[in-house]
Order: C-alpha cells, then structure tokens, then sequence
C-alpha cells in the first residue's frame, strides 16, 4: 500500500489516546455494491431501482450516477489490501442482487458470482474473514415493477437469490447480514420518497416492513440449512429523544420510537409487532410469518449514526404524530443538523436495546461514522473531526459494555468514500480518500488511527 503523497505520515500527538475497551471485541469495516463497485453494465449485470434513480434528473444533489466511483468491480484486490493492512477481524461488504440474478429470478449470473468469488478468496488469503451483506437496497428492476417490497411475493424471491449466493460462496463464507436497514428503506424508500424507489405512501408503506422481515427469516433459514455459522440483520436504529419534558413530546418519543426501531426489533427479538393501533394500521401477517421472523438470530446488529429529537407535531391535520427537530446543543457532521454528533446516545440505545429485549442476542454496531467536508482530490487528509467522531462512539460502546451490553463487534462506515445515495459524491465517510475521477485511494489519518486502535486492543 502506498504511503500518503506529498505528506509525511500524521502527526500522532495531536491525535486522541486510543481508546480501550473492557474486553477483547472485533474490529470491522464496511462497504456496499452499489455505492463502490462502478462497472454498472460489466458481465450481465441487471438494473436496479438505483439504477433508475441515479438516471432521473434531480434525484441525485450533484448529477452523479456512482460511475466509476471506487471502481472497486477492478480494483477490489486494492481494498482487501486496505482492509489486512487495518488488521481488520472482518470485512462486511455487500454482494449486488442485479449482479448475481439481473433480473431477480431465474438463474444465477455466474460473471456476477465469479466476482465475490475472487473477492472472497482474496479476503481470507489476507486473513480477513469475509462478511457479506445479501440486499443492500438494490432491488432489481423487474422485482420493484412486480410490486417490490410492498408485495409479499419479493421475500419468496430473495430467499431465492440467497440460495443462488450460498451455493457458490457458502463452502467458505459462514457468516452473513440478511437485510441492511429495512427501517431506511421502510421509511425513507416508500414511506416519504426520499430514496429509491422513491414511493410516498406514508403510513400505507409498512407492510414494506413485514416483508424485509420475512424475507430475512427465509433468507435465514435458507443460510443455516447450507452451514451458515452466524446470521443476522443488520438495521438502522436510532436512540429517540423528545424536546421537552412533557406528555405531548413523551407521546412523539414513543410513537418515532415505534415507527424507526421497535417496528424492526420486536418481531425478531420478541416474535411479536408492536401495538400499531394508534397508527391505524395491522400488519399484514400470515400464519407461520413471526415463527419465521422470530427465529433467534446469532447477533443482533445495529447501524448507529446520530440520536432523533422529536416534538409534538404542529397543526390540527397533520397526519404525521411527531415532529423531528435539531438536537439542541449538538456539533453536527457534513450533513448539518440532520445528523448530530452525540457519542452518549450510542451508550444509551445499547443499554436501552440490552433492558428492553432480556436476552437479546450479542450484539455488533455494524456501521458507525461521519461524513465531512474534504477535498476532491488530496495527497493526504488529516481528518481529526473523523478520528474525534469514531474516538468518541468507540468509547461510548466501552461505556455500553461496562453498563452490561454484551458488544462482540465494532464497524466503521466506511473503509472507502462512495457514493452516498441521493447525497451522489457530496458526503465522504471513508478511512480512505477516493478521487472519483481516477479511483486512486489513499488513507486518511483515520486510517492510521483506526489501525493503532485495532492494535491496540488486541494486547
């Protein structure tokens, strides 16, 4: 691996002391398909409903289309580099379901197949092991026009697929995240249409829900039947906070609460659904679905970025019982007061998720990061509001272990900068600089900071 251009390796007393944990954890990094691969056309690969909103005009901030982005379909042997060079446990990357099945039936694309194939001998030649995510959000175009996640018939199909993956790679993969944030694509992909595919149903996109989750309890079963050794879900959760101390703001804590974490959490971790009456609305579920669903996972992980403050709505119509506001007092990242820096508040939901749930599953963060302003291109970035950031969530996941939570694992988003969704290559959370004219990586001070953490709790 190269050094960084033009600069002389950062300079470690300005740097945070590396936190310590209480024990012995792993250490992990991720990635996703659409985001870093490029080569959207290469060797049979179908479309996705990310394909079609990258293709829209103003769907995207900068007109980008995530080409060639990291290229890393070429370049992956670059990125296992990257990832033994941290010392990484594990590397979660994702595998692309338009890669493996273009059009989400039928058979597999062996071109597609090939390519994880390499990327997963590469990983454990390296002594990475390899942990792949099955949907990160590409849903293959003819899927979405049959109905997509609001028909059931999607869960049947990606059990399907899963069966496709595991019988190529399953001889040496053995670990695996089913689903990647149902709760983003709940409410975000057809709730309000802020990402693909872009639907605005409101309240009528929760049977979207039930469907990713019933799709994880059959990819599950598929997993384990093939020797699967550990698998679980991977969502996006949120610790809720309200504004003020009073009965209106409790009653939106609980009702965000519902809608963004326990919507997703308590069928897998209970077997049941939440009460949704307040919300009008009975989950459409068959016999047998939360036996499915409800099936102990191996983990239980949890994406963590920033807390949610809500408020009590405001006007008589408003349909929506919650109103999200700025978390007062909170430096944020690159994305402004959307996301707020707060490292506590991973300490809560973890403490939270350890109360709630009596015996939940270990658990791993399976993302945590920061976008911020960085240049295009650089010989070296000395990023200390990133290495402030994850210093910060890593010590608030030790805090979460002293308090009881039983943590096996930390992954930082993300090992490289991608495209960030309808956000295009405006947002830059990687360890590792990407110029997204000629894909040339180079590590971030974080990086090397990250790497002496690794280090550094391993003695």
């Amino acid at each position: 691996m190269k050094e960084p251009i033009g600069m002389t390796a950062p300079d470690r007393t300005c740097q945070p002391d590396v936190p310590e944990l209480p024990r012995r954890i792993r250490w992990s990094a991720a990635t996703a398909a659409f985001q870093i691969e490029g080569a959207r056309a290469a060797d049979g690969r179908g479309r996705s409903v990310w394909d079609q909103w990258v293709e829209t005009p103003d769907k995207v901030i900068d007109g980008s289309t995530a080409e060639p982005g990291p290229d890393s379909y070429h370049r992956w042997p670059e990125d296992v580099a990257l990832a033994a060079g941290l010392g990484l446990d594990r590397y979660r990357f994702s595998i692309s379901w338009t890669r493996v099945q273009p059009d989400g039936t039928g058979g597999a694309n062996s071109a597609g197949l090939d390519y994880y194939s390499r990327l997963v001998d590469g990983l454990l030649e390296a002594g990475v092991t390899p942990f792949p995510t099955l949907y990160h959000w590409d849903l293959p175009v003819p899927v979405h026009e049959a109905g997509g996640w609001c028909s059931r018939d999607t869960a049947a199909r990606f059990a399907d697929y899963t069966a496709l993956v595991v019988d190529r790679l399953g001889d040496r993969v053995k670990n695996w995240y089913t689903i990647n944030e149902p709760a983003m694509t709940t409410l975000q992909g057809y709730a309000v249409g802020a990402l693909a595919p872009g639907e605005f149903l409101l309240f009528d996109a929760l049977p979207t829900a039930h469907h990713q989750l019933l799709a994880h309890g059959l990819a599950s079963t598929v997993l384990r039947s093939a020797g699967a050794e550990a698998v679980g879900v991977a969502n996006n959760h949120t610790h809720v906070r309200a504004l003020r101390d009073d009965d209106a703001d409790r009653a939106a804590l609980e009702a965000y609460d519902i809608l963004h974490n326990r919507i997703f959490a308590d069928p897998i971790l209970t077997g049941a659904y939440p009460d949704l009456a307040a919300f009008g609305y009975e989950m459409p579920v068959r016999d047998g679905d939360l036996e499915l669903i409800g099936a102990r996972p191996d983990f239980y992980a949890v994406n963590f970025y920033n807390p949610t403050t809500v408020t009590a709505p405001t006007g008589a119509d408003n349909p929506i019982p919650f109103d999200i506001v700025p978390t007062p007092g909170a430096p944020v990242t690159g994305f402004g007061e959307e996301w707020p820096i707060v490292p506590e508040a991973l300490t809560g939901l973890l403490l939270d998720f350890t109360e709630r749930y009596p015996g939940l599953p270990p658990l791993i963060v399976s993302e945590n990061g920061a976008s911020f302003p960085e240049p295009a291109r650089a010989g070296f970035v000395d990023d200390t509001d990133r290495i402030s950031f994850l210093d910060g969530h890593i010590r608030a996941v030790a805090r979460a272990i002293d308090g009881g939570a039983d943590v096996e694992e930390y992954t930082v988003w993300s090992l490289l900068d991608n495209f960030e969704w309808a956000d295009g290559f405006t947002q830059r959370f990687g360890l590792v600089h990407v110029d997204f004219d000629t894909a040339e990586r180079t590590p971030k001070a974080s990086y090397d900071w990250y790497r002496r953490v690794i280090d550094g709790n391993r003695r």
